[in-house]
């Protein structure tokens, strides 16, 4: 059986690996990555629409990787919406890209699991020196947190480099045209990086594991024998 402290390390490592798989999960089905205003420029070039009107045209727009929704604001007050990603607007977006970004976190899950798993055999078991002890571990948290990264630098690459809000607010209006005014990620995007980052505490944890600290030893009085004992 392990020792105590290293029995301590491996259970806290499998609880922060599940923890981070709970992340990753809830983060993908919350539709609230990202989050912006629209204004309808359309809209406001046809009525030509000075600053104190402009807060008729400004809508919000809110959407994660598989669904969202909008408030339109063309000046007749707000018309709130709902759309899914799939079948339909994955069409109009980078779907190479997005796609990736979900079979990243997908990969991330299965390592996050595996990590957890042996996390639980090394914290019954004495720890194998192969694939399967704190060599393993780190290598299943180094993998899964490398694709949280993958996953949330490539959403990060959708949003700033193929306009992916200014492509989904326009999608299917074919009469007013939206640009983005401001767009900030929401807490579900940090959601993933703190997964990522639990991955970044499970290697600490292991490396810790790792260090062999000295046993303190009781210094044993030797005995003072006489001469005169020896005679006896």
């Amino acid at each position: 059986m392990p020792g105590c402290f290293k029995k301590t390390l491996f259970a806290l490592a499998s609880i922060v690996s599940f923890a981070s798989f709970i992340l990753t999960v809830v983060a993908m089905g919350t539709p609230k990555w990202m989050t912006g205003k629209i204004l309808c420029k359309t809209g406001v070039d046809l009525v030509n629409a000075t600053d104190p009107e402009l807060v008729k045209f400004i809508g919000e727009i809110h959407y994660g990787l598989f669904q969202g929704g909008k408030i339109r604001q063309c000046g007749l007050g707000g018309r709130p919406s709902k759309f899914t990603i799939f079948p339909h607007m994955v069409k109009k977006l980078n779907t190479g890209l997005h796609v990736m970004i979900i079979m990243f976190l997908c990969v991330a899950l299965f390592f996050s699991l595996v990590s957890f798993g042996f996390c639980i055999l090394n914290a019954i078991k004495v720890p194998y020196r192969a694939i399967k002890g704190p060599a393993g571990v780190c290598l299943w948290n180094f993998l899964a947190g490398g694709f949280i990264v993958l996953a949330v630098t490539s959403f990060m690459a959708a949003v700033k480099l193929h306009h992916l809000t200014e492509r989904i607010a326009n999608f299917r209006e074919n009469v007013f045209q939206f640009v983005i005014l401001e767009e900030q990620f929401e807490d579900c995007f940090w959601l993933c990086v703190a997964s990522a980052t639990a991955h970044a505490v499970n290697l600490l944890l292991m490396a810790v594991s790792g260090i062999n600290f000295p046993k303190i030893k009781t210094k044993t009085e030797e005995a003072n024998v006489a001469p005169e004992d020896i005679m006896y």
